[in-house]
């Protein structure tokens, strides 16, 4: 159980204010790519208008962050966003509206629970063989997706072909379960990294996304170690149960101030931090305090900044092994 699960695809981190995101982000020594939003016509053969959420990316080699907004108003978007258009038969044109809808409320519950993480997708080389093992384990879930998504490269944007499978829950809508949306992805093909070179160069040092943590109710961890054990494998249990090969950790709320002292969930259950690693740590936090960004030491290896400094979410920093 979990062997087809390789670690941590991105996280999507759900904010009010894409340019402001942009700018924090930056000041964490990150670079961040051009931020693209979708447009569609509203009725077949009518104009393109900006349609859904905007959202960029922080690359790494392997997995990536995203920051994800709304599209409420078209004139509030970054002034360097790139449309991407998305061109579908007319008689598909209906449900992608409606499929992009569902997304952008989605997008909207989430930032009413909080501004911050709300999305872990986990990897895997072999998609199928989760399918049929969460569906043999009777975890309900949406069924493997076929998709094109857009990719930046040297040469422009290009569609290229992705594969990825999110959990349900009966009594939440499709995409969402109590957590926020939770899924798995199939690896990005062989050359797409070289593509992402360009922006996975951070003056922090980053050089990949390494642990996700979701902080539960004290009473309710049994029940959510027995949940992502089914998606992803043993976990090594306590207070905190960390799920390696997915580098997801689940910790009680009591336990959440020994991880991550001062911090407190904005809600239960709720995404509270992920980590990068660094090639230098001593270098990656003396870049946050010339910043003017707070952080905090909890240990040789780790330093993080606490939600209040980064738009919901306690990012953590740490010593690259």
């Amino acid at each position: 159980m979990g062997q087809d699960v390789t670690g941590l695809h991105h996280v999507g981190h759900v904010v009010r204010d894409l340019d402001q995101a942009m700018e924090r982000y930056r000041r964490l020594g990150f670079t961040v790519a051009a931020p693209a939003y979708p447009v569609l016509p509203v009725t077949p053969g009518g104009p393109a208008q900006p349609f859904g959420v905007a959202n960029t990316h922080v690359y790494f080699p392997r997995g990536f962050v995203e920051l994800v907004a709304v599209i409420d108003d078209a004139d509030r978007l970054p002034g360097d966003a790139r449309p991407i258009p998305l061109r579908v038969p007319d008689d598909k044109l209906p449900g992608l509206r409606a499929a992009v809808r569902a997304t952008a409320a989605n997008i909207v519950s989430f930032l009413r629970r909080f501004q911050g993480v709300h999305i872990m997708i986990v990897d895997t080389p072999d998609i199928d063989r989760v399918a049929d093992r969460l569906t043999a384990d009777g975890v309900g879930h949406g069924g493997v997706h076929d998709i094109q998504r857009p990719v930046e490269t040297p040469t422009g944007t290009r569609m290229e072909p992705a594969r990825y499978l999110e959990i349900t829950d009966p009594r939440l809508p499709p995409g969402r379960v109590p957590e926020g949306r939770i899924g798995f992805a199939e690896n990005t093909p062989a050359e797409a990294p070289r593509h992402r070179q360009q922006h996975a160069d951070h003056p922090n040092g980053a050089t990949g996304l390494v642990e996700c943590v979701l902080c539960v109710a004290d009473p309710a961890l049994p029940e959510w170690e027995r949940r992502y054990e089914a998606y992803f494998g043993p976990a090594r249990p306590g207070r905190t149960a960390r799920f390696d090969r997915a580098g997801v950790t689940v910790v009680t709320a009591s336990a959440l101030t020994d991880l991550l002292p001062g911090e407190r969930p904005a809600v239960l259950p709720a995404f509270v931090a992920y980590a990068v690693a660094v090639r230098d740590l001593p270098i990656a936090e003396e870049l946050l305090r010339d910043n003017g960004v707070p952080v905090v030491r909890t240990g040789p290896e780790d330093v993080f900044v606490p939600a209040d400094a980064a738009l919901g979410v306690a990012i953590i920093f740490r010593q690259e092994r």
